[in-house]
């Protein structure tokens, strides 16, 4: 299964890169792709992936093939081979 993850703000400038392809065999959930970036890329953890390596920090999240309907925080879904993943991190405040 291919995924493709594109990088935004603080995720691109720590990895380097605007997107990353992904060839991924026995990926079950969206949460697997986010413990494969933080074993890949172990700078994210503590930044964007909890130091569990299991869930993303608050207000981050995957969009889904381009869609801010699909619940992005839902990491026990599925994901397909194709999938387009955006990684944001949502800045709040006021």
């Amino acid at each position: 299964m291919k995924i493709m993850v594109e990088l935004t703000g603080i995720a691109r400038s720590i990895v380097g890169k605007k997107e990353i392809e992904l060839e991924m065999d026995g990926v079950n959930t969206y949460q697997d792709i986010i413990r494969l970036l933080g074993k890949r890329y172990p700078k994210l953890i503590g930044i964007l992936i909890d130091q569990n390596g299991e869930t993303f920090l608050s207000s981050n999240m995957f969009i889904i093939n381009g869609d801010m309907n699909t619940p992005a925080m839902a990491i026990h879904l599925q994901p397909h081979d194709g999938d387009r993943l955006v990684l944001m991190s949502l800045i709040t405040g006021g």
